[in-house]
């Protein structure tokens, strides 16, 4: 009974490590379809109900308003550059919802991600992602004076 349960223990961690290397490749594939200016790649692993919520207040994108948004950089031949670290993932109970942290290397500095991935139809896609600039909690006051600027 004990060797049953070490095995069923044993086989659920190797699963679980399956799907975060799988949902890896997926988000740092998508990261580098941003970063090679490869719009087709990049659009084609989020659903259709995607949201983007950018770094900027009134950034939230539904898919098709920011695939509008995201093609002149993507013509230019370069969109933007995140180098991700540190991703941490979770997962609902029946595996099909999982969401991630990370952080990330950006021109703008230090940055922050959340996402959510769903699968469906046998497949992982990308269906939230938000961006966050990070800010040192002692220049927060200053910060919101910059803010305040008009």
């Amino acid at each position: 009974m004990r060797l049953l349960f070490g095995l069923l223990l044993y086989s659920s961690s190797f699963l679980l490590y399956g799907q975060e290397a799988s949902l890896d490749r997926l988000v740092d594939d998508w990261h580098k379809d941003a970063a090679i200016a490869s719009f087709d790649s990049y659009f084609s692993v989020t659903t259709a109900d995607f949201i983007f919520l950018g770094t900027a207040p009134g950034e939230r994108w539904v898919k098709e308003d920011f695939k509008k948004f995201c093609k002149p950089y993507f013509d230019k031949g370069k969109a933007w550059d995140f180098e991700p670290l540190n991703r941490k993932w979770s997962f609902s109970e029946d595996h099909k919802t999982a969401w991630f942290d990370e952080d990330l290397k950006t021109w703008m500095e230090d940055c922050r991600a959340t996402g959510i991935c769903v699968f469906k139809e046998g497949k992982w896609n990308i269906a939230y992602y938000n961006l966050h600039v990070l800010i040192e909690n002692e220049k927060i006051q200053e910060f919101i004076s910059l803010r305040k600027e008009k």
